[in-house]
């Protein structure tokens, strides 16, 4: 910094610093700041690095989120600064997120004014800005009092080594208001904590930056095949193409359909299991698969817990042509959270052996 005044101060906080100089000169200007004309980029070691700056207007100076204001006698004190674009938008209470997000937003802003202002006259004006600003988000002021008395109580110290490794396990569910919150507390019981996430943003709604791709391409999948004559369908996964999945079913679905039977040779024929539950329900029913009406339901790259999807879908689509309950065996306590009423419990058959005995 050749040419410049004595630095009487410096905080940096990358890519920003900030700096208390008696004065500053046009050379230390150029020198330091790299402003948009440098005199001789021969002289300027690092010419090709612009910066920009911000001096000291009205006696204020903006540095991240604090506002240095120097005060009558020369001491500085510090203020919330807020760019002249803000609205004071925050979540608004109204929508569907869960309650310790939405008094979290009023802990973090009152955290912040403690946090930031110096003086306590400026921490009651900022502290009364912030609950006007949240009020017309929808706040109500019981909230206020909430976050008050959660900021009151004294805070705990670090937990012991035994009490983290029974908190330990995690799990993350979507926010269903009025589902997730007794949940949680079924979690909490035994010692495992639980984070929410939304199941529908407006990013997933209205961003859409690929093209939607056809179902006959898509990999790593459940899918759900119609019967054209009945209300059955059948659920399955693939890690491959649905195409190509879809075409296997055909082709085996098409080698039975060719076939003529007389009566006896059609009753052995019902009486054989086929390699698809599809080939059978066609022997057996003698119905039409509606090929067109076949369509993904569901995708996961994980096969395992593709496997668990499909269980899922299976438990909760009635009725279903499927001769077992997928390849994981999905535990019956299940069966009071999915709505369709579960299939009933049949022996496996030989055709399709279940892939896993593990219980959810």
């Amino acid at each position: 910094m050749l040419g410049c005044p004595k630095l009487r101060c410096w905080k940096q906080r990358a890519p920003d610093a900030l700096l208390f100089l008696t004065a500053i000169s046009s050379r230390c200007r150029w020198r330091f700041c790299g402003e948009n004309t440098v005199p001789n980029a021969a002289e300027f070691p690092t010419g090709n690095i612009q910066f920009t700056y911000e001096e000291e207007q009205n006696g204020t100076l903006p540095f991240l989120d604090t506002l240095l204001v120097r005060k009558e006698d020369g001491t500085v004190k510090l203020l919330v600064y807020r760019k002249t674009t803000n609205t004071d938008q925050y979540l608004n209470f109204q929508s569907h997120h869960p309650l310790h997000q939405k008094l979290g937003v009023i802990r973090t802003l009152l955290d912040r004014c403690n946090a930031v202002v110096t003086e306590e006259q400026d921490k009651q004006l900022e502290t009364q800005h912030v609950k006007r600003a949240l009020s017309r988000c929808g706040y109500p002021q019981w909230t206020f009092k909430k976050v008050e008395q959660q900021r009151s109580r004294p805070k705990q110290k670090g937990k012991s080594k035994k009490q983290e490794e029974k908190a330990r396990a995690m799990v993350v569910i979507p926010y269903i208001k009025g589902v997730t919150e007794p949940l949680e507390r079924v979690f909490r019981k035994h010692n495992v904590s639980t984070a929410v996430r939304p199941k529908t943003t407006l990013r997933s709604l209205l961003v859409h930056p690929k093209d939607k791709l056809d179902d006959l391409v898509k990999t790593d999948c459940v899918y759900k095949i119609p019967c054209k004559s009945c209300n059955e369908v059948y659920i399955g996964e693939t890690g491959r193409t649905f195409g190509t999945r879809l075409d296997e079913h055909k082709k085996e679905a098409d080698s039975i359909e060719v076939v003529k039977y007389t009566r006896s040779q059609k009753r052995q024929a019902q009486q054989v299991d086929k390699k698809s539950a599809i080939t059978d329900h066609i022997a057996r029913h003698n119905c039409i698969i509606d090929w067109e009406g076949a369509k993904v339901i569901d995708r996961e790259d994980n096969r395992r817990t593709r496997w668990i999807k499909e269980a899922v879908w299976i438990r909760k689509t009635a009725p279903v042509m499927n001769r077992d309950e997928g390849a994981y065996k999905l535990s019956r306590i299940w069966d009071s959270v999915l709505t369709a009423k579960a299939p009933p419990t049949s022996a496996t058959y030989s055709g399709e052996k279940q892939h896993s005995s593990q219980k959810l």
